[in-house]
């Protein structure tokens, strides 16, 4: 049976409304609203149920069955509380599940951005078919989503998954706010913060790189700027880069030694650079994991790719009608 569900998606600089229909073991993401995040709470979750009505007008395709709102923690997925997380101020134990559930009469939930993506990859992606999932983000953070014993995972308050705080090393980029942790190795900003430290060691013994000239293009330096120049063969930032994949496979040898996971799907960065990343993890992965739980473990990109965002609010949708049936 197709299932109609609606998504709201709250982020630190956007929100979004989206639309999609169930299709076996896929999801058809009909139509989406986005627009900058609101100043206040109020506002957002007014304007949210707006653009989630405009979507239902457009695209009548019957009974809307349930809603899920993906949203960055600290939260309470059991109170439906948004509890002051760091992007966005001012969302102080706001309630978002009670406004949707008065608008629209249906089953509402609530889970964080990383949880929400675990269940898109394991309901609709790479992750099909698996019984204990790691969903780890890769992107502007480092986080993940776990699928244990067939079943979300989100521990005694939500907080399960932070593996972004786990420090890998005495020194190194600062993430999550700590010196040397999984996130400040592997991320966006993580990678550029690297690049820039070795930059300035490189420059001090005379050698040169495409990645800068000067310590002010350095200060601009991305993430993406320095795959570019380690696919162009740029000799430090293929350092950079083999210094992000030790440090993943490093992170990667903890979880698969604890949990003994079937499958580990990455995110962004990962899905995009898997070709540079992965035969430099796998290096690491082998001196670090148990091989026995090694060997039964896939490490895959994300499935849904570019629309895993999307699908992620749908699939908290999908998750809490499941959720109300047992």
């Amino acid at each position: 049976m197709s299932l109609l569900l609606g998504g709201i998606d709250i982020g630190g600089t956007k929100c979004a409304a989206v639309l999609g229909i169930t299709a076996g073991e896929t999801v058809n993401i009909l139509d989406k609203i986005s627009f900058p995040t609101p100043a206040t709470p109020k506002e957002a979750i007014v304007q949210l149920g707006d653009a989630l009505e405009q979507l239902l007008k457009r695209n009548p395709e019957g009974k809307l069955h349930a809603i899920g709102i993906s949203c960055g923690g600290p939260l309470s997925s059991k109170d439906g509380l948004v509890l002051s997380p760091p992007n966005l101020p001012g969302w102080d134990r706001i309630d978002v599940l009670a406004p949707f559930r008065e608008r629209f009469d249906v089953p509402v939930g609530l889970q964080n951005d990383a949880n929400a993506c675990a269940l898109a990859e394991w309901k609709w992606g790479a992750g099909r078919g698996s019984q204990n999932m790691i969903f780890l983000t890769f992107g502007t953070g480092m986080g993940a989503g776990l699928i244990l014993n067939g079943r979300l995972y989100a521990g005694a308050n939500d907080m399960a998954g932070e593996v972004g705080h786990i420090r890998l090393a005495e020194d190194g980029p600062l993430g999550y706010g700590k010196q040397g942790s999984f996130e400040g190795f592997c991320s966006g900003g993580g990678i550029a913060r690297l690049a820039f430290a070795m930059a300035e060691d490189w420059f001090a013994a005379g050698k040169s790189t495409i990645l800068s000239t000067s310590k002010v293009q350095l200060q601009e330096l991305t993430a993406k700027d320095v795959f570019e120049a380690a696919h162009a063969g740029d000799e430090l930032a293929m350092l950079v880069i083999r210094k992000v994949s030790e440090q993943l496979g490093r992170g990667l040898a903890i979880l698969i030694d604890i949990l003994n996971p079937d499958t580990i799907v990455i995110g962004s960065i990962y899905e995009r650079q898997e070709s540079m990343l992965a035969p430099l993890v796998m290096e690491e992965l082998k001196r670090e994991a148990l091989p026995i739980s090694l060997g039964v473990c896939g490490i895959v990109p994300s499935g849904l790719k570019d629309n895993v965002g999307d699908a992620a609010s749908l699939s908290v949708a999908l998750h809490e009608l499941e959720q109300q049936r047992l």
